[in-house]
């Protein structure tokens, strides 16, 4: 048994409710809608209002909707022009639901790990309608019930903030060490870090993986392909799956 598949054995060992970021550790949502054709599209809208000075050049550039949406709310705190921006991007995630790809063994990872008693939650940037079209569509909604907790127009609460995972561990009533949370992005390991959660990195490529181990991620995946096999393992003659307890 190699190191990385101990490790992972410890961190499955131990929890008991798994957080999961959505873009990226179980879809990519924008892999037939273009993450930044989207930007695009909220930069040219905040534009025809006659608001093309409210962006920074690189601001107009970023192929990153939610920069976009970040850099208008520290401008306009909850104002109506983050309500308007934050539902045009919610509606633009809604269309990207039809061509999300899933990521490579989420689906039986989140059946398997819910079939041996695990708990699990969404905490994400995305918006919680956008989660709960996406699930529905793999039949995955169930392994969730109603711990999806994820963007709304109060834009303070974005990872890194903690406060989307802390929301999960106080409904679910979880000590943060019995939890953890799989990400894959800088804001995600550190929301991780400030609500006490272990970190899982998903990184699917080696610019992932950097970006998480510059962030102080310690415990990285480039596949959830092990963590299925050592969760497969816990349930079977001789494990410690969940539903046993």
């Amino acid at each position: 048994m190699t190191a990385k598949t101990e490790r992972l054995r410890e961190l499955a060992g131990q929890t008991h409710v798994v957080l999961w970021d959505f873009d990226g550790p179980i879809c990519s949502l924008f892999a037939g809608h273009s993450a930044d054709q989207v930007a695009n599209g909220l930069v040219e809208w905040l534009e025809g209002r006659g608001l093309h000075d409210l962006l920074t050049d690189d601001e107009r550039d970023t192929e990153d909707p939610h920069v976009v949406l970040r850099a208008v709310d520290r401008r306009h705190p909850a104002s109506d022009l983050v309500v308007d921006l934050e539902e045009r991007l919610t509606r633009e995630e809604l269309e990207a639901v039809a061509t999300a790809w899933p990521t490579p063994f989420a689906d039986p990872l989140i059946r398997t790990w819910t079939a041996v008693g695990a708990r699990l939650a969404i905490a994400t940037n995305n918006s919680p309608d956008v989660v709960r079209a996406y699930l529905a569509t793999r039949g995955l909604l169930d392994c969730f019930g109603p711990h999806i907790y994820g963007r709304s127009h109060d834009l303070q609460y974005l990872k890194p903030h903690p406060h989307y995972l802390n929301r999960a561990l106080t409904v679910m009533g979880v000590a943060p060490t019995s939890a953890l949370f799989i990400g894959d992005t800088p804001t995600d390991c550190e929301a991780a870090r400030e609500a006490g959660v272990p970190f899982l990195g998903y990184a699917r490529n080696e610019r992932k993986e950097k970006l998480l181990q510059d962030a102080g991620a310690t415990d990285i995946v480039s596949s959830l392909k092990p963590l299925l096999t050592v969760v497969r393992a816990s349930s079977g003659p001789g494990g410690e799956g969940r539903g046993q307890e």
